[in-house]
Formats: C-alpha cells, sequence, structure tokens
C-alpha cells in the first residue's frame, strides 16, 4: 500500500540512490503529524455510522431525487448504495489517516470510480455533496484537536475534488 513513507523510499531506490534530506524531511513531518491522523481515525472510527447517517441525509437534502423511490430510475437499492459508497469512501480516509498518505483512497476509491459511476450512470454529485457536508460538520475541539481536524479535512478535501 502506497503512503509517504513506501513513496520515498520507492522513489529513491529506483533512482539507485539515498533518500535527500528533502525526502528525510517529508518523512519527518508526517510522523510529526501522526499522532493527530490516529486521533483522526480514532474519532471517526467511533462516530463513523453518525456522520456516514448525516453525510447521506445532506445529500438527499440538495439532492431529493435520491430519496424518490417510487420514480422510474430511483429504486431502494440505488439508496442503500448510495449511503453504503459514503460509508466506504469515509473508511477509505480512516484508513488513509492511519497509513499517513492517499494510498487506499487511490487505490480502493478513486482509482476507476468515475469511470464506474459513469458506467453505471449514477451522477457523483451527491457523494461529494455527502463528503462535503462532513468536512464541515467537523468542529475542533468538539469532535477532535485542531491539527487532528486538518488531517481529516485534508483527505476528504482529496476524495472531493477527485470525484468533482
Amino acid at each position: 500500500m502506497k503512503s509517504l513513507l513506501t513513496t520515498v523510499i520507492g522513489a529513491a531506490d529506483s533512482a539507485g540512490r539515498f533518500p535527500t534530506t528533502s525526502d528525510l524531511e517529508s518523512v519527518q513531518g508526517c510522523i510529526q503529524r501522526a499522532s493527530a491522523r490516529l486521533e483522526a481515525a480514532e474519532k471517526l472510527g467511533s462516530n463513523i455510522d453518525n456522520v456516514a447517517r448525516e453525510a447521506y441525509e445532506a445529500a438527499i437534502k440538495k439532492y431529493p431525487y435520491l430519496n424518490n423511490a417510487g420514480e422510474a430510475n430511483e429504486t431502494p437499492v440505488k439508496k442503500e448504495k448510495c449511503a453504503r459508497d459514503i460509508k466506504h469512501y469515509l473508511r477509505l480516509v480512516q484508513y488513509s489517516l492511519v497509513v499517513g498518505g492517499t494510498g487506499p483512497l487511490d487505490e480502493w476509491g478513486i482509482a476507476g470510480g468515475r469511470e464506474v459511476y459513469r458506467a453505471l450512470d449514477l451522477p457523483t454529485a451527491p457523494y461529494v455533496e455527502a463528503l462535503r457536508f462532513a468536512r464541515s460538520r467537523g468542529c475542533a475541539p468538539r469532535d477532535m484537536s485542531a491539527q487532528a481536524l486538518v488531517e481529516y479535512n485534508t483527505l476528504l478535501d482529496y476524495v472531493i475534488n477527485s470525484l468533482s
């Protein structure tokens, strides 16, 4: 799985060199932020069902067609899949917080995600709205420390930008 550490070591190895001072400074920054990332991962993990539910409800509020199961192209299955996907993205954010990089998001959430949604004729806008809500919902110090919130929001921004 790709993380900052594996990326730095892999790049140096591919170039046939030792990690540079700049490489090591990046790693040091990653290590210094580790406790904040782990705090954010822990807080998200302990509250993921509520965060996912509230994010899904925000998506329904902005895109009410997700909640219209009686209409031609909308089914309860589609609603369940949307809610499941939102929770899946949040879980990948949690994994990325733990590893200190975007590897889990890149490998399991983003790579091919847009293509799958296009192939199934699913809009990404509801997912973007849900993740934006999750991002704006977080509050320091109520939910986590300020640095943990920065780490969490950075990864949410990463997913939002990739789906936009």
